[in-house]
């Protein structure tokens, strides 16, 4: 995977849940099965991989920049 692939979003962490402020699960559920083209691989301190950062915005009427989501890689093709 590189800058500029699109990627389609297959999966949604186990972990990722909505609280009051933020729907990200929500967003997560509305972002599945589609195709987003990847903006950045940002390494994280503690994981061997980087995670795909997805401008998702459009999702939900705002500019795709408006919302990002980061992902591992084996939860997008």
């Amino acid at each position: 995977m590189k800058i500029g692939d699109r990627v389609r979003l297959i999966g949604i962490p186990s972990d990722v849940q909505d609280d009051p402020e933020l729907r990200t699960r929500t967003l997560f559920e509305k972002c599945l099965g589609k195709t987003f083209p990847i903006i950045a691989l940002e390494n994280v301190d503690g994981l061997q991989y980087p995670l795909v950062r997805l401008d998702v915005g459009h999702i939900l009427g705002e500019p795709p920049y408006g919302q990002t989501i980061w992902v591992e890689p084996n939860i997008c093709r």
